[in-house]
């Protein structure tokens, strides 16, 4: 291995804490990877992580030697996307997580074309809702809507999603349906909760041009958007969501926009990247595609 692949392999070794992820994230041998290690520690002549059989560390002089790993890294990224050709065709492994349904009704419908215009990236695509850990498990970017609640990501805003208020045609029969904002408190959510944000049942409108929140009672609460809406369909509560993820189901009769005439708040969905990965021409040329598709289809919505 030469002198950067080394690095490479010593700073996921610190993220991930363990020796044979690092080395399958880099597609190498973990005996390969092992003997860099080694190799790397006899020429600086200093023990760089501390080793038990369950966990893999830096000690006080890797955490230092990691940090400078860091930078330099992002210094050679930042070098090789000043050329022209690598700005032009960036290339090499991209790994990318997403909701659910914004890979599936955004993202995925167009990522041929982000192909057609960039083959030498290879996309690693994972979805869901739980909150993950960028830097440990390797992952360049994530999409994510709401409020960002991690201070060390940097952010790029991609589009505002209208929302909608809705709940389903048997619910509103049972509850009756509100005809004022001041009605909502009368009323059922479906509680959403994340690992950072804690629970949430309220709805949020904008009233004579400032944010007005509603909080509901809740006797059920989710942390999946499609279970979000799944209990909405079994007639549990109201919900707000962005109105593309329901359009389907309030074509179809299966759920009824509740209060039309006031003005849901829109909610933020945005990229984040690690800091120390800001600079990698394959995030960069991905934000700025995402960003065209975004737009175009909240346009279009």
């Amino acid at each position: 291995m030469d002198k950067f692949d080394t690095l490479k392999l010593f700073t996921r070794i610190v993220e991930l804490g363990n020796f044979t992820q690092a080395a399958d994230q880099l597609n190498i041998p973990r005996a390969t990877a092992s003997n860099a290690i080694k190799q790397l520690e006899a020429d600086l002549n200093s023990r760089l992580l501390e080793r038990t059989t369950r966990h893999v560390r830096p000690s006080a002089d890797g955490q230092a030697f990691y940090q400078r790993c860091i930078q330099i890294l992002s210094d050679l990224e930042d070098a090789e996307s000043s050329l022209k050709n690598v700005i032009q065709q960036p290339r090499g492994m991209l790994r990318i997580d997403l909701s659910n349904a914004q890979a599936t009704q955004i993202v995925l419908p167009h990522i041929d074309e982000f192909h057609q215009r960039y083959p030498e990236i290879e996309l690693i695509i994972s979805s869901g809702d739980r909150l993950v850990d960028l830097v440990r498990e390797g992952i360049d970017c994530v999409i994510r809507a709401g409020n960002l609640q991690d201070s060390s990501l940097i952010a790029r805003h991609l589009a505002n999603m209208p929302q909608v208020i809705c709940a389903s045609p048997d619910y509103l029969a049972q509850y009756g349906v509100p005809q004022h904002p001041s009605e909502l408190t009368a009323h059922y959510a479906v509680g959403f909760f994340s690992v950072t944000g804690g629970q949430h049942s309220a709805i949020e409108l904008i009233l004579g041009g400032k944010k007005q929140e509603y909080t509901l009672n809740s006797w059920v609460s989710v942390n999946d958007a499609e279970n979000y809406i799944l209990c909405a369909l079994r007639h549990m509560g109201l919900i707000q969501a962005p109105r593309y993820h329901v359009q389907q189901q309030l074509q179809a009769g299966q759920l009824v926009e509740v209060l039309p005439a006031w003005k849901s708040l829109d909610m933020s969905v945005s990229v984040l990247y690690p800091q120390h990965r800001q600079l990698s021409p394959r995030v960069r040329v991905f934000a700025e595609w995402l960003s065209q598709v975004y737009k175009t289809f909240f346009r279009e919505d």
